[in-house]
């Protein structure tokens, strides 16, 4: 089960065709197309199905040559998409290659994106020799020449996108896969409180489900309110999987002889670093007053008075270290406050709306840094003092899985 979407971004300075080439690629009129420089502001993402690529997220950025105090924000924007994509086609236009591309070139190798180079309009002015040998002098990215108005380039960009698509795109991550065999009972407690979503569960549960059915295993699905009627029923489950909420009180009630984890630790395990995570958790206890701890939201949602990030687990943090702590919150993935040094530690959300590769870019800046990371899961299990419990049923399985990954 890939955890998301494959992501494509699309580079390049104003008026070279990125939103032409979204709408080729597409076959519809999704982004606006202008012969007026910078129609692009912000970063414009479609899905789209792929043929024999899959589903994926176009991302069309502005132009990386705007001017003024704008320009330089549009810029930025489209500079912070490299952290967030697979892969990227970098966009020229009549024989324009320059100290743009160049440090396009520079970020793509600094972040190990793969891309390829394509020059537009080829209709109107052709590639020159001495625009590929400029180019040949800074990448060995392949190049194309095309046209957005020749329907014929479509297959041969797409083509083009199929040589450069990384193959971990393509693995298919299990959750649980590796923990579990075909026929297991799965029992997974999943509270409805006030910040369930009306009427559904929300996204790290039904992934979760899907995964146990791709498995073959037996899932049965409780609140926490049903768990003592459940456990009387004598079936004895090969795994617990609960939110993260309600670890304590899941804990007391299932035996020690049960593997117990979290929805957020498997997603832990399944795109952040997971050894990262171990190791900073216990940091919590160093904790000291004014000190300053991040909170790291990969989705935006409205908050309530039980919201686990903003209120349950500040709230448990000072309450297990008796300090008074500074907290600051970050939704999406947002530029952050302040230099990445200036806190003690680092809790991130269990990252159900965004890569792999996107939450690893979020994170390693602080682990740079030496500061201490951790997520939600993995703290709230550590300050219900069953961190040891919720993590090793991972011991033999995770750096194996990771070892393979990226």
């Amino acid at each position: 089960m890939r955890e998301s979407n494959l992501h494509i971004g699309i580079f390049g300075r104003r008026n070279t065709g990125k939103s032409s080439l979204i709408n080729m690629i597409t076959g519809q009129d999704i982004s606006i197309v202008s012969d007026f420089p910078g129609t692009t502001t912000d970063p414009v993402k479609k899905s789209v199905e792929i043929f024999d690529i899959g589903p994926a997220i176009l991302i069309d950025t502005a132009g990386i040559d705007d001017l003024g105090e704008i320009g330089i924000k549009k810029i930025q924007r489209s500079q912070e998409v490299i952290q967030r994509v697979d892969c990227a086609i970098l966009l020229i236009a009549g024989n324009q290659f320059g100290d743009y591309e160049v440090r396009l070139i520079e970020q793509f190798k600094k972040q190990e994106v793969p891309y390829l180079i394509a020059h537009n309009k080829n209709d109107i002015d052709k590639i020159a020799a001495i625009t590929k040998t400029a180019i040949k002098n800074h990448s060995n990215a392949e190049i194309i020449d095309f046209s957005t108005t020749n329907p014929a380039d479509k297959n041969r960009m797409i083509d083009a996108l199929k040589r450069i698509v990384p193959k971990t795109a393509f693995l298919k991550c299990s959750l649980i896969g590796d923990l579990v065999k075909p026929k297991d009972v799965i029992l997974l407690i999943t509270p409805i409180d006030s910040e369930a979503p009306e009427g559904r569960l929300i996204l790290p549960q039904n992934q979760t489900i899907r995964d146990a059915l791709d498995n073959h295993c037996i899932t049965a699905i409780v609140k926490e309110s049903e768990l003592s009627d459940f456990l009387e029923t004598g079936i004895t489950p090969a795994l617990v999987i609960t939110d993260s909420s309600a670890f304590r009180a899941v804990a007391e009630k299932i035996p020690e002889t049960i593997p117990l984890t979290s929805f957020s630790i498997l997603f832990a395990r399944l795109k952040g670093n997971f050894q990262a995570f171990a190791k900073g958790t216990p940091c919590i206890s160093a904790l000291e007053d004014g000190n300053s701890v991040l909170i790291l939201e990969s989705c935006t949602h409205q908050t309530s008075c039980d919201d686990i990030g903003r209120v349950k687990i500040p709230k448990l943090l000072e309450q297990f270290t008796g300090k008074k702590l500074n907290f600051s919150v970050v939704t999406g993935i947002s530029k952050l406050p302040r230099n990445v040094s200036d806190f003690s530690l680092v809790i991130q959300c269990g990252g159900c709306m965004i890569t792999r590769k996107q939450l690893l870019n979020r994170l390693n800046p602080f682990i740079e840094a030496g500061v201490p990371v951790t997520n939600y899961g993995m703290a709230l299990a550590y300050l219900h003092g069953i961190f040891k419990r919720a993590t090793e049923v991972f011991d033999k399985t995770t750096a194996i899985q990771q070892s393979s990954d990226v």
